[in-house]
């Protein structure tokens, strides 16, 4: 890692070391990918004022996320698949995030079970939910969350239609992944990820994988799972939800301010300004362009958390500046994680810190209650 400069010296390595299904499956986005492109190029024709001789002599990056002390406005989303990053990827990341001071948000469409995390970490990590069709089995999940002491609940809201992934589709992804002659060229060709993975707890979804009778049937576990996406999904599932989650609650998924403001009635501390990474609508706008007035209309409300595109420090200054009280990274340490595992994690973290300490120097601010659009250039 001592060569490592910047997120994308980590996305290389990773698109080297890890099977091309499971990269792409990271890396890429839905349709013709027009989001995705989106929220990096609107990110990055923000530019910020710089400024001089300012005491920039006590800059601080810590901050408070839902009143919990946090050393930065960071914290890891929730990423399916994981463990097939890199064996128990889950608790990899969640053991680089808790050492680094920042939330851990485990995936309902994780490899490890929300058990696996919670005996192999030492504080309370945050579980993401998708509502499924089984709404019995989303509470017994729910009810887990809160065995394992999690801290917070991230409900999401924008899969109950789930957008085509072209890359998915070429690839033949699946969990397990199906078998060709070219794929086991590539995984033979990748001895590190193979062994890695093997010696992993699991291979399969963790949280569905007790649930599902005959669970040893692979086939049956990826149908069941496909299905239970729900397109009746309401406002009234996030009263559902609330009625049994007692802890804090984020809603994420959100892209438009009518829906912000429903969502700050729904009692919930948070809303994510989200689109999935650009892996759901295409075409929809970029999470930075919309963050402003979603900011405007609900910031006295909840706290408002941004997704989309961040890739360095100074995109999360731009979001701080645009009006997020914090940020959420997917790919940035997805890409860590699949080139060094939980070392890689810990070291997408750190570059993003560092740049961010770099960027509130040269922008003449000193602590993130500081940083507001006076350090954007207009």
């Amino acid at each position: 890692m001592k060569h490592i400069t910047c997120i994308d010296d980590l996305r290389t390595l990773h698109q080297r070391r890890v099977p091309k299904a499971f990269f792409d499956y990271c890396d890429r986005g839905s349709y013709a990918e027009e989001t995705l492109r989106a929220n990096r190029e609107d990110m990055q024709a923000i530019k910020f004022r710089q400024r001089i001789l300012v005491d920039v002599s006590r800059r601080d990056t810590s901050t408070t996320i839902l009143g919990e002390r946090s050393t930065m406005p960071l914290m890891l989303a929730p990423v399916g698949l994981l463990g097939m990053q890199h064996g128990d990827g889950e608790i990899h990341a969640c053991r680089a995030a808790q050492a680094a001071g920042i939330p851990f948000t485990q995936s309902t469409m994780s490899i490890c079970s929300i058990e696996d995390i919670a005996a192999n970490v030492e504080k309370p990590f945050w579980f993401q939910l998708y509502v499924m069709k089984d709404r019995g089995f989303i509470k017994e999940l729910i009810q887990r969350a809160m065995a394992a002491k999690c801290s917070a609940l991230v409900l999401t809201v924008d899969l109950q239609v789930i957008g085509q992934r072209h890359a998915d589709i070429k690839n033949g992804m699946t969990v397990p992944p199906e078998w060709s002659l070219s794929k086991l060229l590539d995984f033979a060709s990748k001895p590190a990820w193979v062994s890695g993975v093997l010696q992993g707890k699991r291979r399969t979804f963790g949280n569905i994988a007790g649930h599902v009778k005959n669970t040893e049937d692979l086939n049956r576990l990826a149908e069941w799972t496909a299905s239970q996406f729900d397109t009746s999904l309401s406002w009234k599932d996030v009263e559902w939800v609330r009625s049994i989650w007692p802890g804090k609650l984020i809603i994420k998924g959100i892209l438009d301010v009518e829906d912000a403001e429903e969502a700050a009635k729904t009692g919930a501390q948070a809303l994510v300004v989200s689109n999935h990474g650009g892996r759901q609508l295409d075409g929809a706008p970029s999470s930075i362009e919309v963050l402003p007035e979603i900011a405007d209309a609900v910031g006295d409300k909840m706290e408002v958390m941004f997704d989309g595109g961040i890739r360095s420090g100074q995109d999360v200054m731009r979001a701080l500046a645009l009006g997020a009280k914090s940020c959420m990274i997917g790919r940035a340490y997805a890409y860590g994680l699949g080139a060094g595992g939980q070392a890689g994690v810990a070291k997408a973290i750190d570059i993003i810190q560092k740049e961010l300490l770099t960027t509130m120097g040269l922008c003449g601010v000193n602590t993130i209650d500081e940083i507001d659009d006076h350090i954007i250039a207009m």
